[in-house]
Parts: C-alpha cells; sequence; structure tokens
C-alpha cells in the first residue's frame, strides 16, 4: 500500500483510464492478496478442506446474512435511477432464494443441527462484520455503503473464478458439473463464478466508480477505509474457520 498514492485524486494523476474501485483494492493490499488467495479457498477449491472448518464457515455467513440483505435494501434506495437499483433488486432474490436453499441444504448434508443454524453465536469477526454493515449505511451514504458490499462480493468472485479456471486449465471438470467435489463445495464455487455474478460485482464496480469520484477528500478517506475494514474482516473471516468450534449442543 505505501507505493499507492493516499489520495484518489493523486492515483488518478499517475494511472491512465483510473478506475476508484482499482484505487480502493490496491490500497487495501497485502490483505487483498491474503484474502483472494487463502488456504481456505485454495482447499475448497481442491476439495481438501476440512468439513467441520466448512461448516462452522457456513454457519458464520448465514449468521450475518439478514444484515447483509438490510444493507442490500439500504442501498437499493439510495441507487440512483431504476438501472442502479434493478441488479441490487436481482442480487437480494439471488440471495434470499437460491443461496438461501444452498445453505439449508448444505447445513442438512453436514448435520448441522437445527438449534446451531438457527441460534448461533456470534465470532468476534461475525459481529464486527455486522456491526461494519449497520454503521456503513446508518452513517453514511450510498458510497459508504458500496464501500462495503463492493470488497465483500468482489474477494468472492475472484477467488471463486481463479478455482473455476483451474478447473479449465487442467481440463477437469468445472465445479458446477461435479469435479468429485461434494455439492456444497462446488456449487459455493459455481454460485459465485457464474457470469451472472460476475457481471454483478462489475455492476456494483461501475456504481461505485461513479460515485467515488465526486465525494470530498474527507469522505474518500472514509470510503478507503471501510473498504480496507471489510478486506481485513474478510481474511479474518476464512481464518476464524480454523478455529476450534465449540461443540454443538444437539451433537452435530
Amino acid at each position: 500500500m505505501s507505493d499507492v498514492p493516499a489520495t484518489y485524486d493523486a492515483y488518478a494523476d499517475e494511472i491512465d483510464d483510473a478506475r476508484f474501485t482499482d484505487w480502493l483494492r490496491e490500497r487495501s493490499e497485502p490483505a487483498w492478496s491474503d484474502a483472494v488467495a487463502h488456504p481456505f479457498t485454495r482447499e475448497l477449491g481442491a476439495g481438501t478442506l476440512d468439513e467441520e472448518a466448512y461448516a462452522a464457515y457456513l454457519v458464520r455467513d448465514y449468521a450475518f446474512l439478514d444484515a447483509l440483505v438490510g444493507t442490500f435494501g439500504f442501498a437499493v434506495g439510495e441507487a440512483p435511477g431504476i438501472d442502479a437499483k434493478r441488479p441490487l433488486i436481482e442480487f437480494l432474490e439471488t440471495v434470499t432464494g437460491e443461496e438461501n436453499d444452498y445453505f439449508e441444504r448444505s447445513f442438512d448434508a453436514l448435520d448441522v443441527s437445527e438449534s446451531r443454524r438457527r441460534d448461533p453465536d456470534h465470532s468476534p469477526t461475525t459481529a464486527a462484520f455486522v456491526d461494519l454493515l449497520s454503521r456503513a449505511a446508518r452513517e453514511g451514504g450510498y458510497a459508504e455503503t458500496l464501500a462495503v458490499l463492493v470488497p465483500a462480493e468482489w474477494i468472492y468472485r475472484e477467488w471463486a473464478t481463479a478455482v473455476a479456471e483451474e478447473y479449465a486449465d487442467s481440463e477437469t471438470e468445472p465445479p458446477s458439473a461435479g469435479a468429485d467435489l461434494p455439492f456444497y463445495y462446488a456449487e459455493w464455487i459455481d454460485l459465485h463464478a457464474v457470469p451472472s455474478f460476475v457481471a454483478f460485482v462489475d455492476e456494483l464496480r461501475e456504481q461505485l466508480d461513479a460515485v467515488g469520484p465526486d465525494c470530498s477528500p474527507r469522505r474518500q478517506a472514509r470510503v478507503e477505509r471501510l473498504f480496507r475494514r471489510t478486506v481485513d474482516l474478510e481474511v479474518a473471516f476464512f481464518d476464524e474457520a480454523y478455529e476450534p468450534q465449540a461443540t454443538d449442543p444437539e451433537g452435530a
């Protein structure tokens, strides 16, 4: 990060066709690279990830799904016009429909008890994520909200598409076709590597690219802090999956 200008204006003076989101991503290094190439995602793609670690990860991910949906709902209200609102609404439909169904089927397959999935203990990182999502919307505006949503979704696109490309390069069946992976690994990769999700992340970035440069320098600095905090939490979230888990009260 030390070589990346501290302000977007200085960055734009150095880079042809500069993008606000590229500046934010580069300012978040090295955590960005740690997130997109984390051992958790590499093991998930290889099918070597411990299933209890993955179950713990899914429980924690599901625990802040309500907060994520709420923040996207806020973004819909703040988005400038129908064209900007439409992809956010479509993503909400996916999260509350197809993705929620994925969680339920995966919990069943991984023997995650009802109590564990419905009333989980919030880990420190999950609690921090929920707080960040709510504060970005409550204390900021559209740019601040996007500063959290963009890296959260962009990181997933990056690691998932990298895994999918490795399958393509090795001429092995892609995750969506099975690839000898349990469905809860294969479908999680596929959900974040399909063209519709790739396009959605592009649209999110374009919206932040549109509003970010017009923010005041002080607000741009706040947006950058939120972006970097999100990236740091993504790394911590993956790290946390490897931590010893408390015993499930129902034995799952």
